[in-house]
Protein backbone atom coordinates (compact mmCIF):
# COMPACT_ATOMS: atom_id res chain seq x y z
CA UNK A 1 0.00 0.00 0.00
CA UNK A 2 1.61 3.41 -0.93
CA UNK A 3 2.39 5.84 1.90
CA UNK A 4 3.96 9.21 1.72
CA UNK A 5 6.66 10.33 3.35
CA UNK A 6 8.70 12.92 4.43
CA UNK A 7 13.13 13.22 3.86
CA UNK A 8 13.60 12.23 7.28
CA UNK A 9 11.77 9.07 7.15
CA UNK A 10 13.41 8.36 3.62
CA UNK A 11 16.46 8.45 5.66
CA UNK A 12 15.93 6.18 8.24
CA UNK A 13 14.20 3.70 5.88
CA UNK A 14 17.38 3.60 3.63
CA UNK A 15 19.64 3.64 6.65
CA UNK A 16 17.73 0.46 7.78
CA UNK A 17 17.94 -1.14 3.65
CA UNK A 18 15.21 0.06 2.10
CA UNK A 19 15.53 0.14 -1.54
CA UNK A 20 15.23 3.32 -4.08
CA UNK A 21 13.46 3.52 -7.37
CA UNK A 22 13.88 6.25 -8.84
CA UNK A 23 11.36 6.47 -11.91
CA UNK A 24 12.35 9.33 -14.03
CA UNK A 25 13.32 8.50 -17.45
CA UNK A 26 16.90 7.28 -17.28
CA UNK A 27 18.75 10.02 -19.05
CA UNK A 28 17.34 12.26 -15.84
CA UNK A 29 17.66 9.37 -13.46
CA UNK A 30 21.91 10.24 -15.26
CA UNK A 31 21.39 13.44 -14.20
CA UNK A 32 20.82 12.93 -10.28
CA UNK A 33 19.23 10.29 -8.62
CA UNK A 34 19.64 9.47 -4.85
CA UNK A 35 22.82 7.46 -3.64
CA UNK A 36 21.90 4.00 -4.11
CA UNK A 37 18.88 4.59 -6.13
CA UNK A 38 17.87 2.16 -9.00
CA UNK A 39 16.28 3.13 -12.23
CA UNK A 40 13.23 1.46 -13.42
CA UNK A 41 11.30 4.56 -15.59
CA UNK A 42 7.52 5.34 -14.90
CA UNK A 43 6.63 4.17 -18.45
CA UNK A 44 8.64 0.75 -18.15
CA UNK A 45 6.88 -0.30 -14.61
CA UNK A 46 5.62 -4.02 -14.39
CA UNK A 47 6.51 -6.67 -12.73
CA UNK A 48 9.46 -7.87 -15.07
CA UNK A 49 11.23 -4.83 -14.34
CA UNK A 50 10.73 -4.85 -10.49
CA UNK A 51 11.52 -8.81 -10.36
CA UNK A 52 15.02 -8.01 -8.96
CA UNK A 53 13.84 -5.77 -6.23
CA UNK A 54 13.88 -7.84 -2.90
CA UNK A 55 10.13 -8.85 -1.22
CA UNK A 56 11.30 -8.73 2.05
CA UNK A 57 12.11 -4.96 2.08
CA UNK A 58 10.65 -1.51 2.17
CA UNK A 59 10.95 -0.42 -1.06
CA UNK A 60 10.83 4.01 -1.44
CA UNK A 61 9.40 4.81 -5.35
CA UNK A 62 10.47 8.59 -5.80
CA UNK A 63 10.49 10.78 -8.73
CA UNK A 64 12.76 13.74 -8.31
CA UNK A 65 11.51 16.51 -9.62
CA UNK A 66 14.64 19.59 -10.59
CA UNK A 67 12.33 22.40 -10.64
Amino acid sequence: MPTDIQRDEVRRLSAAGAQLVEVLPAAEYEEEHLPGAVNVPLKHLSAETTAPLRRDRPTIVYCHDFQ
